[in-house]
């Protein structure tokens, strides 16, 4: 009986001694495959910290056509990578998409219709400014512009760097086909057509990576902002829905965007920009179906890469008045919307209590 017992216990021990060797095999191949970023940026509350993907998105550039990514904000206080998808967040902060609608920094949906085929600033801060074109069109008896983001303007950094990508005009959808064309410093970006292929600009001051193998991109400017976008056609069905009444010509191909802002000063400027300051008062309604919000004669600009709207702020350096104290980073979060503000911020958006 006390051999049976003996041996019993030599057989789980066995085991259990198996076991535990065989985990520690796979420890360093589980290591192994989960990335990690330190935060290089002086302004940074992470600085210097070693930050790991979590298992659920292991890599910041995942391959076999996963959704999820590895994301590092250095400038949220938590310092802990989260995971998001690889597209614009249409319910997220920073998104524009649709007929514009935007959500603010501070969390409320609000739409802003400008005009068509003109431009206007997104942001405007001293070293960033972000432009967009707008198409559309305007059916009999209506006394708006239905209108869409066609093109995104980019200026940055003290040389007036320059960054363009457009969703080129078709008139029927092909997702087999690209329909995003990118310029840097005025020439063509060749960017091969395959998920995660990447172009990095000579200074390295500029990466644009795909997010799928066509018509979807991640633009990264160093400690500056993420661009998430996609390029979409406005289908039948959401030509049913809202009676755009789109031509047989043209499927207005455009873009869903969400921006994600590493450090904005306390006085940016532009239609979403404004958003990130604590001062802002957003005058969009809560609760109000469809919020549209003014500022076409502020936030107008002659071109796709000029800055010279009359609140914009690109390349002005430190105003007058403004002591360097008061010039501090702006640290946003890219979260979800903000339900403070009232049941509702805008349509598809309904919050609980």
């Amino acid at each position: 009986m006390k051999g049976q017992k003996s041996c019993m216990k030599g057989l789980y021990l066995g085991v259990a001694v198996t076991v535990y060797a065989c985990w520690l095999m796979v420890q360093p191949e589980a290591a192994a495959t989960t990335e990690s970023k330190v935060c290089y940026a002086r302004k940074s509350p992470c600085f210097l910290k070693k930050q790991t993907c979590p298992r659920q998105c292991p890599s910041f550039t995942p391959s076999g056509g996963r959704s999820k990514v590895c994301v590092v904000d250095c400038y949220n206080p938590i310092c802990q990578p989260t995971c998001r998808n690889r597209k614009p967040n249409c319910n997220g902060k920073g998104s524009a998409c649709l007929d514009p609608r935007f959500i603010g920094g501070d969390g409320i949906v609000f739409y802003f219709h400008g005009k068509r085929d003109e431009h206007f600033s997104l942001v405007s801060d001293s070293n960033l400014h972000i432009n967009a074109r707008f198409i559309g069109l305007r059916p009999s008896g209506r006394t708006r512009d239905f209108t869409w983001i066609q093109a995104l303007g980019i200026l940055f950094g003290a040389k007036n760097q320059s960054f363009t990508l457009h969703a080129t005009k078709t008139a029927k959808w092909d997702h087999n086909v690209d329909h995003l064309r990118l310029s840097y410093n005025g020439n063509d970006v060749v960017l091969p057509e395959r998920d995660l292929s990447v172009w990095k600009s000579p200074e390295d001051d500029i990466r644009v990576e795909r997010t799928s193998d066509k018509n979807s991109v991640l633009i990264s400017l160093s400690d500056m902002v993420e661009i998430w976008v996609n390029v979409v056609p406005v289908t039948k069905e959401d030509d049913r829905i809202h009676n755009y009444r789109i031509p047989e010509d043209d499927c207005f191909a455009h873009m869903e965007v969400q921006f994600k802002f590493m450090g904005l000063s306390p006085r940016v400027e532009g239609v979403l920009g404004r958003t990130y300051r604590v001062d802002f008062e957003n005058p969009a309604k809560p609760g109000v179906a469809m919020p549209v919000v003014g500022g076409e004669d502020k936030y107008k600009t002659a071109s796709l890469l000029e800055a010279d709207c009359k609140r914009c702020v690109f390349g002005s350096g430190q105003l007058a008045g403004d002591s360097p104290e008061k010039i501090e980073t702006v640290v946003t979060s890219q979260g979800t919307v903000d339900c403070t503000g009232g049941g509702s911020s805008g349509v598809g958006i309904v919050c609980r209590k």
